[in-house]
């Protein structure tokens, strides 16, 4: 008997969980904006989203409005929702305000952290590791915003959770920028190696220090390509 042959589209198909329907739509359809799959402009009919996450058309509606909150899509005129493009002046100024709330997360971290939130710490950078070299985009994706939840939990501050969480959602559209590059998930797990260990010896200056050092790397990439 012949096989189907392989879909274009990720597997987005929504588990119906614990966790608000809602949310867990608007995480499948972000994690797809990351990937690469939905890129800079394109489209995202409603229809295509119904049928890839297998839930109603008002669940849809209600995680695109979310992502438009968020500026990580926009409704343009005559063709619906889109994925939000960013200028590189934009994506500069993003990248500059980003490195400077993680630089303060792990200064905070450092300061606030007790041994549980470290061990956390480090049990997710050490899956991010094993990922370094799988072909799954999005399992690499999901490594690291465990980690980067691991490092907000451990600064006991959730404004500015909040706030870097809002704003990573804007970088989105650039994370499969730095995602496709070559070695550059190995040499980010080697970087954030680097700052688990200085969060470890409870120095904020430098923890804060590695954190934008990190931050300034990823956006190198992102904004090599918008050039």
């Amino acid at each position: 008997m012949s096989q189907s042959p392989p879909s274009p589209f990720p597997d987005m198909r929504v588990e119906r969980v614990a966790a608000p329907l809602r949310h867990s739509v608007t995480e499948s359809i972000r994690h797809a904006i990351a990937i690469g799959h939905f890129k800079p402009g394109a489209r995202l009919p409603e229809r295509l989203l119904c049928e890839t996450t297998g839930v109603s058309r008002t669940l849809v509606r209600e995680a695109l409005r979310q992502l438009e909150s968020e500026g990580l899509i926009e409704v343009v005129p005559h063709r619906g929702p889109v994925v939000a493009t960013l200028t590189r002046k934009e994506a500069a100024d993003l990248y500059r305000v980003r490195s400077e709330l993680e630089g303060l997360a792990a200064e905070l971290f450092a300061e606030n952290a007790n041994d549980q939130d470290l061990g956390l710490l480090q049990a997710a950078l050490d899956l991010l590791r094993n990922q370094a070299g799988s072909d799954d985009a999005l399992a690499r994706l999901r490594a690291k915003n465990a980690f980067y939840e691991s490092l907000i939990a451990g600064t006991g501050n959730a404004a500015l959770g909040d706030s870097l969480r809002l704003l990573n959602s804007r970088v989105t559209v650039l994370r499969a920028t730095s995602l496709g590059a070559e070695g550059r998930t190995e040499q980010s797990a080697r970087e954030l190696q680097d700052l688990v260990d200085a969060l470890r010896a409870r120095d904020p200056v430098a923890a804060r220090k590695l954190a934008v050092e990190h931050v300034r790397a990823a956006a190198q990439i992102a904004l090599r390509t918008l050039e």
